[in-house]
C-alpha cells in the first residue's frame, strides 16, 4: 500500500473568504470613491451582519471615527470597516474577532496615520469592549491620525 497522499497547506477557509471579498472591494473601489453614501452604506451592511459583540464594537468605532474625523470616509477594506484619509488611503480598521476566529477584536492604524513616538509605536490594539477609558484612548489616537491626514493633503 502507497503512502498517504499530504495536501499542501494553503489558505484557511477565512483567508480565503478575505481575498474573496478583497477582489470585489477593489472592483467597487471607484464606485465608492464617486459615490461616498454606497461605500458608507457597504461598511454599516457590513456591520450589521457581524455577530453581536464584533457589532457593538464595530459601530462604537464607525461612531468614533464620524464624531472625530469626519473627512474620513468609510469603506471596506479586505472585507473589514475602515476608514480613509482625503487621499484614499486607509488610516484605520476594524478586524472582528469572528473574521478570523480570535479571542478578541482588534482595532489598527495604518503608516498613514503617522501615529509615530520615537523608534516604537504600537498601531494595533486587541479590544474587547470600549468602555469610557477605551473610548477617551482611540480618540486621542483618531485625533492624532486625522492631524496628521490634514497635514499631508
Amino acid at each position: 500500500m502507497g503512502a498517504a497522499r499530504r495536501e499542501p497547506e494553503g489558505l484557511s477557509p477565512e483567508e480565503k473568504a478575505a481575498l474573496r471579498e478583497t477582489i470585489a472591494e477593489r472592483r467597487q473601489a471607484r464606485h465608492w470613491q464617486k459615490n461616498p453614501a454606497a461605500a458608507q452604506e457597504a461598511v454599516e451592511s457590513y456591520i450589521r451582519t457581524l455577530p453581536p459583540a464584533d457589532q457593538q464594537l464595530a459601530w462604537k468605532l464607525h461612531t468614533l471615527v464620524q464624531q472625530v474625523a469626519p473627512a474620513f470616509r468609510p469603506r471596506l477594506w479586505y472585507g473589514m470597516p475602515a476608514y480613509t484619509d482625503v487621499q484614499g488611503r486607509v488610516v484605520c480598521f476594524f478586524q472582528p474577532a469572528s473574521k478570523f476566529k480570535t479571542r478578541y477584536a482588534t482595532i489598527g492604524f495604518t503608516d498613514a496615520a503617522l501615529l509615530d513616538e520615537g523608534n516604537l509605536w504600537s498601531v494595533s490594539y486587541a479590544v474587547r469592549e470600549i468602555g469610557d477609558s477605551e473610548e477617551i484612548f482611540f480618540r486621542e489616537k483618531l485625533q492624532r491620525a486625522f492631524s496628521s491626514a490634514s497635514l499631508k493633503k
